[in-house]
């Protein structure tokens, strides 16, 4: 192979330190070539310089479109040092390049300008540059590929260095993957133009700002199909309410598929305040959920029914998540409580007449494809950094409850189905997480606590208030009339917490919703009401590090317990179990969720 003069392709919009690189580069002598207003700038400067139209024997067209789009330039930039590219090379008369320096238009700067025409913006897309940049980086085995200005010193350093015009396979190596970088984000930002002018509604859902007011921009959007998986059918979603819906739809879906019934969730703040599936409910449970005035329940409204009312201050302002077509009586439920919006793969005419009508209009109703499946790996940036994973995939049923490592090993058909619906209830709760549940549905979730033993207190405190408003002194108020669902469910609340207000404003406003005063439960009648709550099952996102959590779950009536096992306490954990004669199923798989 004949020897040649090294020769740098010099195409930039960004002209900083491009002066000291050609001067470099003059010394070492290597041959630059350079288009349009890049040549002239170093002409101009005193430097030796040739136009890219010596060896491409072409013009520049369209008033600069085409510039470097040439097989005498991307020939010489691709050709490796094989014998048959020689040949090619030689038979075309064209000669490698070896060093390519190149930045691209400001499109980034151009559509960040207020009233920015699609005219505007589509002549600031590079076309040529990020072919020079893409084509240099594949071949970067030989080439050189110098696409940010702040890599200008390291590589003349090692030019001066080696007195080759050689530069190292390192650093080779560290700029093709800088190159790659840049021309990727390049195209995510004029794709993510394109889509908020030719997809919005479609692919692209503008928000009105994220998690707070003072957070704007806003959107959401997909890039992997042509349409997000989700119609907008009434009112306009925030950020919080898609976090919400695109959580507590997958829990429901696969709730539904396990069970073989339909499912409900009621989330608040990316995590499940309730989760059931569509057992019937009984004449109290009726009453306690407020439904006892709805005739004909069907499945799916036993199933919302049951997910509201496990912790109704919870569920207040909540979104929905149902597995089935929404039908008319679970829309009435919905319509009769403060909520922020539902999300289900479809909904009857009537009922989604019924939907529309809520905040007067403004109700949020999404209709999910029920046939949508996410991409394998999941990416989401915090801080500027991003973070991967495979999906959590994890298949939660019956079968996931085998591995019995207590001595009592009876393990019931209801407590299986009570093991899934808290498991499963994990998988999207926000961790450390515990989860009470009782008759197809939590009856407590203890969510986002650093420590485990105030998650299971929290999930037990929040069981027993769930079992104390089945009381009979409870069943009996007699309530003032105008209460509204709220004040009953905070009164209910203060009550049955033993939080009763004794002086001042509070007081009167918590005696003002009674017809007849309710008599506060003495301990005796806790303690007695409360000793009545059994067979309820406990599910844990990880291990139980100390036996601690066993003892406050028995006391919430646990006769079930699911969970991963990996501490060194693990033999005084199940000790502890099988002093209360309670069931522990090993699960093996952890469900952190963050």
């Amino acid at each position: 192979m004949s020897e040649h003069q090294k020769t740098a392709i010099i195409s930039v919009y960004n002209k900083t330190g491009l002066l000291d690189l050609a001067k470099g580069l003059t010394e070492n002598n290597v041959r630059m070539l350079a288009s349009g207003g890049t040549a002239q700038f170093i002409r101009e400067s005193g430097f030796p310089v040739d136009d890219i139209s010596s060896i491409t024997h072409a013009p520049e067209m369209l008033g600069g479109r085409v510039k470097t789009l040439h097989p005498a330039i991307h020939g010489g930039i691709l050709a490796r040092d094989l014998e048959s590219d020689e040949e090619d090379l030689k038979t075309q008369h064209i000669e490698k390049v070896d060093f390519v320096i190149c930045n691209l238009y400001p499109f980034k700067e151009t559509v960040g300008k207020i009233g920015v025409t699609m005219e505007e913006a589509v002549e600031e897309i590079d076309i040529g540059g990020v072919t020079l940049i893409r084509a240099a980086a594949k071949n970067h085995i030989r080439v050189t590929i110098l696409s940010d200005p702040e890599d200008y010193a390291v590589f003349l350093q090692e030019l001066y260095e080696n007195n080759t015009g050689e530069i190292s396979k390192d650093l080779r190596n560290k700029l093709a993957l800088k190159a790659f970088e840049h021309t990727a984000e390049y195209d995510t930002v004029i794709s993510d133009f394109f889509r908020k002018q030719y997809s919005e509604d479609i692919a692209q859902l503008p928000l009105r700002y994220g998690c707070n007011p003072h957070q704007k921009p806003a959107q959401a959007f997909i890039t992997d199909q042509d349409e997000l998986p989700f119609k907008v059918l009434c009112g306009v979603p925030g950020y919080i309410n898609l976090l919400d819906a695109v959580n507590s739809w997958p829990l429901v879906k696969e709730l539904s598929a396990s069970l073989n019934l339909p499912a409900a969730a009621s989330f608040k703040h990316v995590s499940p305040a309730g989760v059931a599936v569509g057992l019937p409910l009984t004449e109290i449970e009726k009453q306690i959920y407020f439904v006892n005035d709805i005739e004909n329940l069907s499945p799916l409204a036993c199933a919302y029914a049951r997910a509201r009312g496990a912790d109704r201050m919870s569920s207040f302002g909540d979104f929905i998540a149902l597995s089935n077509r929404v039908d008319v009586c679970t829309a009435q439920i919905i319509a009769k409580e403060v909520s922020d919006g539902v999300i289900a793969p479809g909904y009857e005419p009537e009922a989604l007449e019924i939907l529309r009508k809520k905040k007067n209009g403004k109700y949020c109703i999404l209709q999910i494809d029920p046939n949508y499946v996410p991409a394998q790996i999941e990416t989401r940036q915090v801080f500027g950094i991003s973070l991967q994973e495979k999906r959590n995939d994890a298949i939660i049923n019956k079968s996931s409850f085998k591995e019995i490592v207590s001595q009592n090993r009876d393990l019931t058909d209801q407590a299986m189905i009570d093991l899934t619906v808290a498991t499963l209830a994990l998988k999207y709760t926000q961790s450390n997480s515990v989860c009470y549940a009782k008759n197809g549905m939590v009856i407590g979730l203890g969510a986002g606590q650093q420590s485990r033993i105030h998650c299971t207190r929290l999930a037990g405190d929040k069981a027993d208030n769930w079992w104390l408003r089945q009381h009979p002194k409870v069943l009996d108020f007699k309530w003032a009339k105008g209460v509204k669902r709220p004040e009953k469910s905070n009164a209910i609340d203060l009550f049955v917490t033993n939080q009763i207000p004794e002086d001042g404003p509070e007081k009167d406003d918590y005696e003002s919703k009674f017809e007849e005063l309710p008599t506060p439960l003495t301990k005796e009648e806790r303690k007695e009401w409360l000793s009545k709550l059994n067979n309820v099952s406990l599910s844990s996102d990880a291990f139980f590090p100390f036996p601690d959590n066993v003892y406050r779950a028995v006391r919430s009536g646990v006769k079930y317990i699911a969970a991963p096992t990996g501490s060194v306490m693990d033999k005084s954990v199940l000790a502890a179990a099988d002093s209360f004669d309670v069931i522990y199923v090993e699960n093996p798989i952890r469900l952190f969720h963050h």
